[in-house]
């Protein structure tokens, strides 16, 4: 199983699952963040938290905590 806190800057992935409930799932959903969704990760920040994913689109900031909540597959 892959997290999107396991990608490294230049890679890309589809979202399979988003595990996290409450405020943070509502965000991700918003931004959207949803099944199927594909998200590069665009660069990280030099304590390598957090890292800017690529989301339809636009730049998004997500800490690693909260990215190891996203079960994500390799991009076809």
């Amino acid at each position: 199983m892959k997290y999107l806190c396991d990608l490294e800057v230049g890679q890309s992935c589809i979202v399979s699952e988003i595990l996290t409930r409450g405020s943070m799932r509502r965000r991700f959903l918003d931004i959207g963040l949803i099944e199927n969704t594909v998200v590069k990760c665009v660069g990280q920040s030099p304590s390598g938290d957090p890292k800017a994913y690529l989301i339809r689109g636009a730049v998004i900031a997500i800490r690693s905590d909260d990215s190891g909540e996203i079960i994500v597959r390799e991009e076809k």
